[in-house]
Formats: C-alpha cells, structure tokens, sequence
C-alpha cells in the first residue's frame, strides 16, 4: 500500500500495534493453551516454510487459514499441538545462497568456494531469514508465532 497504514481516517498499523501489545500483556496465547491443558489432543503438522526469503502472499495465506483452523478447534475445547517450525535447509536455501554469491553451477561450489564454506553460508543465509520470517508471523495473528 505505498507504504500508507491508512484508509479513510482509519490507522490499520496503529490497531493492529494495540491489538498485539493487548494480546501480549494480557498473555492471550498462553491462556488460550491453557484453558485447555486437559482436552483431547489434537496435532495439526504443517509443512514449514524454507527460510530461503521473506514471506509471500501464499506463505500468509496457507497460515491464515492454518490458524483459523487452530482457533477454531480451541474454541471446541481440543488442546492443541502448535509448534511452529521453519525448514532450514534442502534445494530452496542452496539455490538463494549460489544466487546471492554468483555461483553459476555445482562445480564452482567444490572448486572456487569449498564445500564446508558453502555449507556455512547456506546455515548462515538460513538463520538470518528465520527471524524476519518470526515477525512477520506474529503480525499475521498466528496464534502458533507465539511460540517461537
């Protein structure tokens, strides 16, 4: 949106900022979880996203509909298995590492980089991505971002 938090006279970034630090102070998540510690289980394993970028609309809109699907089942009184995770390594994270070091096929990773260096870096590229991926869960309403 142009950078704008603003439609008409409504400040959307200004709630949404009280809304989470609302849910924060008041621990919402964790008395959610609580609530019901005793009801029957219910596991929900989703496929984590790569951390080879930010996330993208598709990311945003498979949690959304993830953690509705979670909020509902609380609301039915299961106790809920949440965790959230990230998929840290594979195809996806190798190819964003040789994109952002200029590497034009396998070769050049044994012979002008090392392995184990491009190993390092792929770990590395890997954990920088992770934690703006945190935040942005945390502003998407995942009840699950909670936990990370």
């Amino acid at each position: 949106m142009n950078g704008e938090s603003k439609i008409g006279g409504y400040d959307y970034s200004e709630t949404e900022s009280k809304v989470l630090d609302y849910w924060e102070k008041k621990k919402i998540y964790e008395k959610s979880v609580q609530k019901n510690k005793e009801g029957k289980k219910y596991h929900y394993l989703d496929g984590p996203p790569y951390t080879s970028g930010a996330i993208h609309i598709g990311h945003a809109w498979g949690k959304a509909l993830r953690d509705a699907s979670l909020r509902y089942r609380r609301m039915q009184g299961y106790n809920c298995w949440d965790t959230p995770g990230f998929d840290t390594h594979g195809l996806p994270i190798e190819v964003a590492v040789e994109k952002k070091l200029g590497i034009q096929n396998k070769q050049e990773i044994v012979e002008k980089f090392g392995l184990k260096n491009f190993i390092d870096e792929c770990q590395k590229f890997a954990i920088e991505q992770m934690e703006p991926m945190k935040k942005r869960r945390k502003r998407d309403s995942s009840t699950r971002a909670r936990r990370q």
